[in-house]
């Protein structure tokens, strides 16, 4: 078989449909629009996910209040990916130093990369220093009670701990 001899199956391509050419054609005149109505205009049919039939739509009727994320100049709070105290005890029996990227080899978290955040779930026993953007009270609390440390990342960007 050569690239030559390869064709596309039979009726899998047939002629574009020819509108509005005239009475011979079985579509001229209307078009196959039929006479008049919405559907016959040109750019007729709305999006039937949002058109309600020409009055105001749902959304238009619906109150909007407060600030949202898609609106420009909107004040946008930072995101963080949370790690509770106890999971890190489990993950990391021996204690130690614990920062973003061994939280994501053991898979406490999804990104190295992202904004990280400790919290107080669970109690820890073992001395670990641990290096995250953003603290809980609890979570520095408790580690420091356990002889470890809450070092955060970047300081202007989390609560200090």
């Amino acid at each position: 078989m050569k690239i030559s001899d390869l064709k596309p199956n039979s009726g899998a391509v047939r002629k574009k449909k020819r509108v509005a050419r005239g009475p011979g054609s079985g579509l001229g005149k209307t078009a196959g629009r039929g006479h008049k109505g919405q559907k016959s205009r040109s750019g007729g049919l709305k999006d039937p996910r949002r058109f309600e039939g020409g009055r105001s739509t749902l959304i238009m009727r619906l109150p909007k209040r407060g600030m949202r994320g898609q609106v420009p100049g909107a004040i946008k709070r930072p995101e963080y990916q949370t790690v509770n105290v106890a999971r890190l005890a489990e993950r990391f029996p021996e204690g130690g130093e614990v920062d973003p990227q061994l939280m994501a080899k053991a898979g406490l978290i999804r990104k190295a990369d992202r904004l990280v955040k400790v919290l107080g779930q669970g109690d820890v026993a073992v001395a670990m220093k641990v290096s995250a953007h953003a603290f809980s009270k609890s979570a520095a609390a408790k580690l420091a009670a356990a002889g470890g440390e809450a070092v955060v990342i970047g300081g202007e960007q989390g609560e200090e701990a």
